[in-house]
């Protein structure tokens, strides 16, 4: 069964032009992988810095493979730095 997974991320304004090349950078990535089906990112309307990122995984095992990604770790300890808050991560699965 698919997943969702929800992926929230703040960042101060001044450094929203840095963290979108990161975005785009997982977003190569992760459409390589086995089990990605698809994604998109949200910018909040009225809140700049603030991103929601919704990711569709064919399921749960496909989605930890790719959590546990070296060069997806990387990338994601760099948007972890930039922020100076851990990203938040939710999963979803259909009921």
């Amino acid at each position: 069964m698919s997943v969702k997974i929800m992926i929230r991320r703040t960042v101060p304004p001044e450094k929203i032009s840095v963290l979108g090349p990161l975005l785009k950078q997982l977003r190569n990535l992760a459409v390589n992988q086995s089990g990605y089906i698809s994604g998109e990112t949200l910018k909040k309307y009225d809140e700049p810095g603030s991103y929601l990122v919704i990711s569709t995984w064919q399921n749960i095992d496909d989605w930890k493979n790719w959590v546990s990604n070296p060069n997806r770790m990387e990338i994601q300890s760099q948007i972890d730095l930039l922020t100076g808050i851990p990203t938040e991560t939710e999963i979803y699965t259909y009921s």
